[in-house]
């Protein structure tokens, strides 16, 4: 399993008429939070799609626990679980400033290809770099292709 930290301050914006994060923003900062452990691997969403392929959500599940209100900071953790064919699975658990867990979501996306807009297996590169990075780290993931 490969796990990466992203902080995340909340905007005035992102808050309801009570305070509290509007709940349809949690998946948004889950995409931060995935983005920037793409990014940490050295990859990112717009190399993919230079080299034609798109990352669509196809799953998405969320625990709402306790709120988080503007101005706080919120860690998001973020697990790469597993890939196996076409498809990457991610697992979230969102932190306040106590370091209490206010949410908690998974998402799976699907590699499609740009051009047929038909899932493909995920992209050796990709694979060869996660198994390089994890042997480094000496954690365990399950990939499969």
């Amino acid at each position: 399993m490969y796990i990466t930290e992203t902080k995340i301050r909340v905007r005035y914006g992102e808050t309801d008429r009570m305070g509290y994060v509007y709940y349809g923003n949690y998946p948004l900062y889950y995409e931060v939070a995935r983005t920037d452990m793409i990014r940490k691997l050295g990859w990112s969403y717009k190399k993919m799609e230079k080299n034609g392929i798109l990352l669509p959500v196809v799953s998405l599940n969320i625990k709402y626990i306790k709120p988080a209100y503007y101005d706080d900071v919120l860690i998001v953790k973020t697990y790469l679980i597993k890939i196996v064919n076409s498809r990457i699975m991610f697992t979230y658990e969102i932190f306040n400033e106590k370091k209490e867990l206010i949410n908690k979501g998974d998402t799976t996306l699907v590699f499609l290809n740009a051009k047929t807009k038909r899932p493909e297996a995920a992209p050796p590169l990709l694979i060869e770099t996660l198994n390089k990075k994890l042997s480094c780290n000496k954690k365990n993931i399950s990939i499969s292709e």
